[in-house]
Formats: structure tokens, sequence, C-alpha cells
């Protein structure tokens, strides 16, 4: 029995990450539970076994992929400054990144889908990631509270940056959206280095 358990258990968290997955990669609307259950070599009606619905799968598959961290955001990076800014917007703005969305960033592959959906357990797990990632961004700029504006800014030209890109995969324009984005946050990172480091010596001198 224990093991039976124990197989369940594993089998749910197979469909889970398979149906994560999937999501971000074609959206609810995309999400098939026959195709799905098939590539997990699974019945269809096993599929009740493990979800009451496809809607309850649905909201479990979003939050599983909001909750799915893909290292962006290391200890390496929280030092703050230009450098661990570079870090992270080299990873997140990476040709490898944009071209894998079934296991990129949950906001930019779902967040037009679940603004279009009134469910909270939907949108709530997004924009959960979103505010993580604001005060992520903000920990990589420097942490304080005038760096906060920067951060949200920052943050959300990654995303726009990274989605365009998808829709010119395939075209020069893809890559070039991609390099001009990071070149130009990371010259944000900078310039606020520049003026803290001129900002300091002044106050030295005053002294």
């Amino acid at each position: 029995m224990r093991r039976s358990r124990a197989e369940k258990a594993e089998t749910h968290e197979r469909i889970l990450d398979a149906a994560a997955c999937r999501i971000r990669a074609h959206g609810p609307e995309g999400l098939s539970i026959s195709e799905l259950m098939k590539a997990a070599d699974l019945t269809h009606g096993g599929f009740y076994k493990h979800f009451g619905s496809r809607d309850a799968l649905i909201q479990a598959a979003v939050a599983r992929a909001a909750a799915a961290r893909t290292g962006l955001f290391s200890e390496e990076t929280q030092a703050g400054g230009p450098e661990a800014v570079r870090k992270v917007v080299g990873r997140y703005l990476s040709e490898g990144h944009r071209d894998n969305i079934a296991a990129g960033c949950a906001i930019a592959a779902l967040a037009g889908d679940v603004s279009r959906q009134p469910d909270p357990q939907l949108s709530g797990p997004v924009r959960e990631l979103a505010e993580r990632g604001f005060a992520q961004m903000n920990a990589a700029f420097g942490g304080d509270a005038a760096t906060e504006e920067d951060a949200v800014f920052a943050w959300c030209a990654m995303l726009g940056a990274l989605t365009l890109s998808r829709v010119f995969r395939g075209e020069a324009r893809s890559g070039e959206i991609l390099d001009i984005a990071r070149r130009r946050i990371v010259a944000m990172a900078e310039a606020k280095a520049s003026a803290d480091d001129a900002s300091e010596g002044a106050d030295g001198a005053d002294r």
C-alpha cells in the first residue's frame, strides 16, 4: 500500500511537471489532457485519479510553472551592482531562454493568458512571481528605495524584450532586441553605480 501511494504521488508530480511545461508552451487553452496523458504513457481515464477536472489541472499547472525557479537570480547576483545586473540579464535575455518557452519564465509565457482570466487562482501565482522578480531585480541594482523604479522598469523591459524576440525568432531582429535590451539595462546599472561613487566622493570631500 505504501508503495502504491508513493507511485501515485510520483505519477501525480510527473503529470503536473509535464502540464507546467505544456501550459507555458501552448497556454491554458492549448493544454490537451489526452496528449498530456499520452506523453506521460498513461491512459486518459487515469487523469481523474489525480485531478478532478481540467480546470483543476490548469490551476495547479500555472502555480507549478510560476513556482519553478530557473536560477536567474542566484545568490551570486544578490551582491548588487552592474556585474550582478549583467549576469541576470545575460541569462534571462539569452537565445537559449528565448527558444525554450516550455522551461522558461512563466510570466513571459502566461501573462497574456492569465490577464484575460478573472480567476485569481490563475493570475495570483503569476503576480506573486512578478513581485518576486521586482524585489530580486532591485537587489541586483543595489537594493535601496532609490533603485526600485529602475528595477521595475528593467524587469518590465526584460519581459517585453524576451516576448518580442520570440515574435521575431528566426530573424536578425530577434537577436538585436535581446542585445539592445541587455546593453541598455546594464548601462542603467553602471550609471547608477557611477552616480553613487560620485556622491560618496563628494560626501568624503565635504568632511
